[in-house]
């Protein structure tokens, strides 16, 4: 079995981390999914010049589809229109 030792990622290694523990694996399985992942991703884009950032990190980081794309960006219109609204806690009257 082959080993990697990557140095100075230990912002990403905490992020990579939290991702394991959502998953229920563990950091290694998940450093080793999303390495693949990338790889996938990057093999698919990488002769594409004319992608924008966004576009080359969506099909790592976005949905997987277009019906899950515009799910996802519905619910985040409903929060960011919520949060609008909300204003906290109404304030106390003290007289």
């Amino acid at each position: 079995m082959g080993g990697l030792l990557i140095r100075d990622i230990s912002d990403a290694k905490r992020n990579i981390a939290v991702r394991a523990e959502r998953r229920g694996g563990s950091l290694s399985d998940e450093a080793r999914r999303l390495v693949q992942k990338g790889m996938i991703a990057e093999g698919s884009v990488a002769n594409d010049d004319d992608l924008t950032a966004w576009d080359s990190l969506r099909s790592i980081l976005g949905p997987d589809n277009d019906d899950e794309a515009e799910v996802f960006a519905k619910i985040m219109e409903e929060i960011e229109a919520d949060r609008k609204r909300n204003f906290g806690r109404p304030i106390e009257d003290f007289e």
